[in-house]
């Protein structure tokens, strides 16, 4: 492609039936990464640098991330970043095929900066822009891990994010149910903080969860076993958020405490979870491949849950590992593999940041 085209966002055809090795950016919220993946569809692919740089500390002092201070670290340390994984993967500018940044959604300070990182880079280089869903690229994981063949149903569990997804190829995204208040992994969070707990949220909790008993409160599940919600198999933590607060008012125990409300959100994710299922199968004619990405997917009795689940109803759950499973930048690039395979080029450069974006909305 030339710097002609880059600047007009010409389309090209599809990079089919070969290997493309791609750098992906990700600042969509703390944190801050670049990695190269080389590989073609359906996968497995290959990893060849991944950088990755947590802005934990940093928030660890408000209980939760701040969008100025989580930009303005993008800015400063983006560029090093990138810097370091090509030279990790040995690999460089002129070697890749295209430059994956995540456009949306996010945190919009966070997204500004690595898009027009991703731009430049691009129209410098003379390589194709793949503005990255972040969506996306957590549901398409398993993919670069695995080689999952598509359709598969998606369950995205993070601290943004909480929906049932039916993938039957990287532009066919179906929604089957959302949260209509409060995301799983903010649930987590803003439990921790009513207990007491550091942040994270979710590894406080789960940790605390293990010398618990997880019938020691009797704490609310809401909308379970209902059909008729929205997308049909739509989730709430809200109301089970604001009973933690009600018991944690009085004498509380922590760690029983947090055992009941993990308890709880598992019978949610798994009731949500099984009715998904049915629509899936009402939806395609094959596929049995259940995959659960976002952070909440390291929750290790989350995981145990899930997969007993799968188990009586016939799928076969797939989970990457937890490193691929938070926010990274490995499977921006591996969705910018994806996209350049199955499409024609990439995107223009004048595409715009977005902090929100629904997966089942392409464009």
């Amino acid at each position: 492609m030339t710097l002609r085209d880059a600047r007009l966002g010409v389309k090209h055809r599809p990079m089919t039936g070969k290997s493309l090795t791609i750098l992906g950016i990700e600042t969509s919220c703390d944190e801050t990464a670049a990695a190269v993946v080389r590989g073609r569809a359906p996968g497995p692919g290959e990893i060849l640098s991944n950088i990755v740089f947590s802005q934990t500390e940093a928030h660890a002092p408000y209980g939760g991330v701040v969008p100025e201070i989580a930009s303005r670290a993008h800015l400063e340390i983006l560029d090093n970043i990138i810097g370091r994984a090509l030279d990790e993967a040995r690999v460089s500018m002129a070697e890749l095929d295209g430059i994956a940044a995540t456009a949306g959604p996010g945190l919009i300070g966070g997204v500004m900066v690595g898009l027009t990182t991703g731009k430049a880079l691009a129209l410098g280089a003379g390589k194709p822009l793949v503005a990255v869903n972040h969506l996306m690229g957590h549901a398409l994981t398993a993919r670069l891990t695995d080689g999952v063949e598509f359709p598969f149903l998606l369950l995205l569990v993070s601290g943004g994010h909480c929906q049932l997804v039916g993938v039957g190829g990287p532009d066919d995204f179906r929604l089957y149910g959302s949260t209509i208040d409060d995301a799983v992994g903010e649930a987590f969070d803003k439990t921790a903080k009513i207990l007491g707990l550091p942040y994270p949220g979710g590894p406080a909790v789960e940790e605390a969860a293990k010398s618990g008993n997880a019938k020691a409160y009797e704490l609310p599940r809401p909308l379970l076993n209902r059909r008729e919600t929205g997308n049909g198999a739509d989730f709430s933590f809200s109301g089970l958020k604001t009973a933690v607060r009600q018991i944690a008012q009085k004498d509380v125990n922590v760690p029983d405490a947090s055992a009941s409300f993990q308890a709880a959100v598992i019978d949610i994710l798994c009731d949500r979870s099984r009715t998904a299922m049915d629509m899936f199968r009402r939806d395609f004619r094959s596929g049995n491949s259940f995959v659960v990405a976002g952070g909440v997917a390291a929750n290790q009795a989350i995981g145990a849950a899930l997969v007993k689940l799968c188990k009586a109803q016939g799928f076969v759950i797939h989970v990457p590992p937890p490193r691929l499973c938070t926010d990274n930048a490995a499977m921006i690039a591996w969705a910018g593999v994806e996209r350049l395979s199955h499409h024609a080029g990439g995107d223009a450069l004048s595409t715009s940041p977005r902090a929100r974006w629904p997966l089942a909305e392409r464009k």
